[in-house]
């Protein structure tokens, strides 16, 4: 019930800023200003109150709606995505830009040697998966500064020290708290192992996404009818990138909590430099 009253808000919102509604008002003031009678401003409030009443309910006004929010969405990502590309260094731009160019090529060469009027939707799926590539690049690059920057042998250190210091510990409360830090800090090798896990994935997945841009073009090239290039197997691309951002997420849980209680407990060495 909440959604739908959020929803609902929403195109009443939208439908008060529209163009339409604002000069329509400002045309009743001029009236009501010019005749110097309040009768166009009462016909404005019942103006307005139809409008307000009919239009945000109106199936077609919400598709627009839905379609200009979603355009300025795109936008907005493909601007985001712009301003990424700009930060990698030039290896990783020429890859992506190379990646970009293939994807053109694909389109432009099934609309060549198949005749076909437009491309399908399967194919055009490489445009999402071509985004999907910039961003799990920028994953890639982002663990393995995190990698190179992690003062690993010090957490080692600590851990070996967090053992001896339970071993010769006084008394038993001092045992307990010794042996809680030394649980952190073997969750925390083991994250270095998980995170190295995660940069072998995100770059066999890389390759994948490459590779299949390259075999979409052969076919394209080599075998021009859309039932066998419609044949190739766009989902297992799909789903293997979504198990891969699902494995991101995991991680990065993961890392972040670890970073959270070094901070807190101040092992500032322990953190990742910026």
């Amino acid at each position: 019930m909440t959604d739908i009253k959020k929803v609902d808000l929403q195109y009443l919102k939208e439908a008060v800023k529209e163009p339409v509604n604002f000069w329509g008002m400002a045309g009743f003031a001029v009236a009501a200003a010019y005749t110097g009678s309040v009768i166009p401003l009462g016909a404005a409030l019942i103006a307005e109150g139809l409008y307000l009443a009919t239009v945000p309910a109106s199936n077609l006004y919400r598709r627009l709606v839905d379609r200009r929010n979603k355009k300025q969405l795109y936008e907005m990502r493909r601007k985001q995505r712009e301003r990424l590309i700009e930060s990698f260094d030039p290896r990783e731009r020429e890859a992506v830009l190379y990646l970009k160019w293939l994807k053109k090529q694909v389109f432009e060469n099934y609309m060549k040697f198949t005749g076909a009027k437009e491309v399908p939707p399967n194919i055009q799926t490489l445009e999402q998966r071509w985004e999907d590539f910039v961003d799990l690049l920028d994953v890639y690059r982002r663990r393995k500064h995190h990698l190179r920057s992690i003062n690993r042998q010090a957490v080692q250190n600590q851990l070996t020290q967090a053992e001896r210091a339970v071993e010769s510990a006084p008394d038993e409360r001092a045992r307990r708290i010794q042996q809680a830090n030394v649980e952190i800090l073997k969750r925390r090798v083991a994250a270095f192992g998980d995170l190295e896990r995660s940069v072998k994935l995100v770059e066999g997945q890389l390759q994948s996404i490459e590779n299949f841009f390259g075999l979409v073009n052969d076919q394209v090239v080599t075998l021009p009818t859309p039932e066998r290039v419609s044949a190739l197997d766009f989902e297992q691309l799909s789903d293997s990138i979504a198990m891969t951002k699902q494995m991101l997420e995991e991680t990065s849980d993961v890392m972040g909590a670890l970073d959270e209680h070094n901070r807190q407990a101040g092992n500032f060495d322990l953190l990742p430099s910026k």
